[in-house]
């Protein structure tokens, strides 16, 4: 049963309510809000409706007594051959022969354009997703945050949001100079300065790339010598491992010694020299960053810098603080916070008058809804739990909707090579790269992994399991029903016979083995399952359909020759084997399309071979 048809027996049922309504066994007020769902056991029927149960209450009535009344006062529909009452007032719908094979004529009808909708035409919404800080190229870690981001704007586009995806640059703040303090000392290195590397810059060998490019393009005009750079500057923090084999802090503080630096560098190369050695870190990172993930499918359509919203931090504190969401203490500046229901206060200003990350979100988040955007998804890491409650009790503060925000919180990827767990620090420098990992199992395999598991469900990502080609590997095993369809109708060409699908369309009643009702049914779910996975912000729900249809395909075609074997030994079919094959091939090919759109949706390939 198609979509369409699901909606007629939506209202079949709506029209047999008000028949009640106005036999006055139902209330004129009574609102329909029970289910029509597919049954699983096909002895059931073909759908089943909760009708009964919930609007016994207010009929006053048993269920199953209600049951009956409903039934009576549906109307006639040429779709529906059987209607009965089961358990304690379930009413099974039993479809003609007709009505089951219909999702085919759609599938082929719409194609690639099979479970779509436009439900949510005309709404805007944005979802923010990676916003990596761009201080080191994308670890595997942030890959699932662009594979699950990505996926989940593809869904709510597939049922007829405006979607706008966009990156939030970082790129102010302590974080940049930091990058730009390690970028410049890497350059006085590179320039035979004797630099001892403080434990708290980014360590990785990208930032010596960049600085060898500087040093290639401006020589040595920048260099002061590394004690002028750490002159008066507090001793780096200091390890020893312990009984245990830990890092044990012995002496000096790792943050005030980068600071000291930060300032020095900022001092000795002036503002625009020191901008220099910024922004060439900036844009090398953030090149790298967009080629990234481009090669991995993923695109944005706005890339917004934090330094775009410097001037509008200032009017949105001073909205809060005219209505009295504000305070001083210690001479920082406070936001109400716990007003709204967070754990403690929160500083938006500090004592020596630089706003907080958290101011630059409020107005990064006012900026968002001033833009037009009906509904606000973030993507992010499972460690920014803690963030939540404040940005939505600013929200609520500025008068405006906390649940027009979602947040996705995504838990951590472990990648595993045998039994070594890899690290994964940026600021180190230690860690697998996503760039890697795509080179290694391919993008198909990372964007399917990283999305076959509820967001908030932590990953060990298996490096072998991803590679390899069975079905114990679901992408493979997915792409391969596409493929397996594809090399079947290559050797129909090869026989010299084509798909004839108004012939497979007039001999489907034909495809009455029960594997074959179950993929039926199974294709007519995949529009429902669609609207499922977009509007909850779930894509794993349809990876978990796509393994199914591909299981139960693979079930099917193990179990029933496709092509008659009269056909691959040379012999000519008869007029009844030519007419299965033709409607069991019309059935392959809409297995094949809807494998194909699954798989399209969530990014990845349909190959024809493999």
């Amino acid at each position: 049963m198609s979509q369409a048809q699901i909606d007629t027996l939506a209202s079949i049922f709506d029209a047999a309510t008000q028949v009640l309504k106005t036999q006055g066994v139902l209330p004129a007020d009574w609102q329909n809000n029970s289910q029509i769902t597919r049954t699983k056991d096909t002895s059931h029927g073909d759908f089943a409706s909760n009708i009964a149960m919930t609007a016994a209450k207010a009929a006053k009535s048993n269920p199953r007594a209600l049951a009956e009344k409903i039934v009576a006062a549906l109307p006639e529909n040429k779709d529906i051959r059987q209607v009965d009452i089961a358990g304690p007032g379930f009413i099974n719908v039993f479809l003609n022969t007709e009505a089951k094979f219909a999702v085919l004529d759609d599938i082929f009808a719409q194609q690639d354009s099979f479970g779509l909708s436009d439900k949510f035409d005309g709404q805007k919404l944005q979802v923010e997703f990676v916003s990596a800080n761009p201080t080191s190229s994308l670890h595997v870690g942030h890959g699932r945050g662009a594979a699950f981001g990505m996926s989940v704007a593809n869904l709510l586009e597939a049922v007829g949001y405006d979607v706008t995806r966009e990156y939030y640059v970082n790129d102010a703040g302590r974080q940049m100079d930091i990058l730009a303090t390690s970028t410049y000392l890497r350059y006085l290195d590179a320039n035979s300065e004797k630099v001892v590397f403080p434990a708290n810059a980014y360590q990785g060998d990208y930032v010596r790339d960049i600085a060898a490019t500087l040093k290639q393009q401006h020589g040595d005009s920048y260099v002061h010598s590394f004690e002028q750079v750490a002159k008066d500057v507090p001793e780096d923090a200091q390890y020893e491992l312990n009984a245990a084999g830990d890092k044990e802090l012995i002496s000096g503080d790792k943050e005030a010694h980068i600071d000291g630096l930060i300032a020095n560098s900022k001092a000795l190369l002036g503002h625009d020299n020191y901008e220099l050695f910024l922004n060439a870190a900036l844009s090398g990172i953030l090149a790298d960053i967009k080629d990234d993930l481009n090669d991995f499918g993923v695109s944005y359509e706005c890339w917004f810098h934090e330094k775009s919203i410097d001037s509008e931090i200032a009017p949105v504190l001073q909205v809060l603080d005219d209505k009295g969401y504000l305070y001083e203490k210690d001479g920082n500046i406070w936001f109400k916070s716990t007003d709204f229901g967070d754990e403690k206060d929160r500083v938006v200003r500090r004592a020596n008058g630089q706003t907080t990350y958290f101011a630059s979100d409020i107005a990064y988040h006012k900026n968002k809804f001033d833009r037009g955007f009906d509904k606000v998804i973030n993507v992010w890491g499972a460690d920014h739990h803690g963030y939540v409650p404040r940005v939505k009790a600013a929200l609520t503060a500025l008068g405006i909707d906390e649940n027009r925000l979602d947040v996705v919180l995504v838990q951590f990827v472990a990648l595993w090579r045998g039994d070594q767990k890899a690290q994964m620090s940026s600021r180190s420098g230690d860690f697998v790269t996503l760039r890697d990992l795509r080179a290694e199992v391919g993008n198909d395999a990372a964007r399917f992994y990283y999305v076959a598991r509820k967001p908030e469900v932590h990953i060990d990502f298996d490096l072998e399991l991803a590679k390899s080609q069975s079905k114990d590997n679901l992408v493979y095993y997915i792409q391969y029903a596409h493929a397996r369809v594809c090399r079947v109708l290559e050797k129909l060409e090869s026989c010299g016979l084509s798909v004839d699908d108004s012939v497979g369309a007039q001999h489907q009643e034909l495809l009455i083995a029960n594997s074959e009702e179950e993929l039926i049914k199974l294709l007519a779910a995949y529009p429902a399952t669609l609207m499922r996975a977009a509007t909850g912000y779930e894509p794993h729900i349809l990876t978990n359909y796509l393994k199914e249809l591909a299981a139960l395909f693979h079930g099917w075609y193990d179990g029933n020759r496709i092509l008659p074997m009269s056909l691959t030994s040379g012999e000519t079919p008869s007029a009844d084997e030519l007419e299965l094959m033709q409607a069991r091939l019309r059935l392959s090919k809409a297995v094949r399309q809807v494998v194909a759109n699954g798989l399209n949706l969530l990014g990845l390939s349909a190959p024809s071979s493999m």
